[in-house]
């Protein structure tokens, strides 16, 4: 036990460091193509920051471990809005861009859609089990594409008056950096999967807990220490732009290759979290249109952090019954 909680916080740490290093190198590289701050948040950014989410949910797939890789995305999801935007906008009200409110929101809340209808076969088709197919990846992939064709589409026409500080590097050294990135999140992510599992089986609780809760919250840690470090400097665009995109990546990108790479088998005991995590992306929606219209203020920022409170409970709850 002792030893699997030593691997699992050595994999958190291997992995935030990785993302880090990936982030650093990719935006030195954005920066240069002179790619513009909400696009950098949108894909840069929040790929980087997802990228501890794709490396445990694509090893845990590999494993056999598809609960703690399913459970793992969408835990994340609902911990980045309810928590991070949450904490975020605490710290400094978040101001929404036009197009995020109208394209990038909706978007984020299609995703959650998406993979709601795709992994309840059981429900829709009568199927006597849940599958997230290679086709239904394949269709979630593609959704990124489109997703990645309009973030560029809009760069050329939309300008932000923040300053994102990047770093930069020569080309060299953000290949370098890129690349210890990915050894560095490779290596931690399999500890990470290693130790979750190790951690639920002495315990006597189901992996789907485990991820949804210890794993998803482990791998994003990128997302909210960098949204918060966006808050503090008043660039919205980034706290914003990281955490919707990541969302976006964390379905349409990790879910969508794992499935494409092995299919998924769904539990259906994660319906109810997969609901939640839909609840979330309208929640999201929503506050664009009340009080300080096109902002997440500091009431609304804390309404958000009380729901995901509540969520924690009831997955003590879950867990105690």
């Amino acid at each position: 036990m002792i030893l699997a909680i030593i691997f699992l916080i050595v994999g958190i740490v291997l992995t935030i460091y990785g993302a880090n290093w990936l982030v650093d190198g990719a935006s030195s590289l954005a920066k240069k193509l002179q790619i513009s701050n909400l696009v950098i948040g949108l894909t840069v950014v929040s790929f980087g920051t997802s990228m501890p989410e794709f490396v445990v949910s694509l090893i845990s797939a590999i494993d056999g471990r598809t609960d703690i890789a399913v459970g793992n995305v969408i835990g994340s999801n609902i911990f980045n809005i309810l928590l991070i935007l949450g904490l975020t906008a605490t710290v400094y009200p978040i101001a929404v861009q036009r197009t995020t409110i109208w394209k990038e929101i909706p978007f984020t809340l299609l995703a959650a859609v998406v993979l709601l209808v795709m992994a309840n076969d059981i429900i829709i088709d009568g199927s006597s089990t849940g599958l997230i197919s290679r086709i239904d990846g394949m269709v979630m992939v593609s959704f990124l594409i489109i997703f990645l064709y309009y973030s560029f589409e809009t760069s050329k026409h939309t300008q932000s008056s923040e300053s994102l500080v990047v770093r930069m590097y020569p080309i060299w050294k953000s290949v370098l950096l890129i690349t210890v990135g990915i050894i560095g999140l490779v290596g931690g992510g399999k500890l990470m999967v290693d130790g979750a599992v190790s951690i639920a089986e002495s315990l006597g609780i189901s992996e789907a807990i485990i991820g949804i809760t210890i794993v998803s919250v482990g791998t994003s840690v990128p997302e909210l220490a960098t949204s918060l470090v966006a808050a503090s400097k008043k660039n919205s665009d980034i706290a914003i732009g990281n955490v919707v995109g990541s969302n976006i990546f964390n379905i349409f990108f990790i879910l969508g290759v794992s499935a494409t790479i092995s299919p998924l088998p769904f539990n259906a005991d994660l319906n109810i979290d997969l609901l939640v995590c839909t609840f979330a992306s309208v929640i999201l929606f929503a506050f664009m249109f009340v009080g300080n219209k096109g902002k997440i203020n500091r009431i609304e920022g804390i309404v958000m952090f009380l729901l995901y409170v509540l969520y924690i409970v009831y997955q003590i709850w879950k867990t105690a019954g």
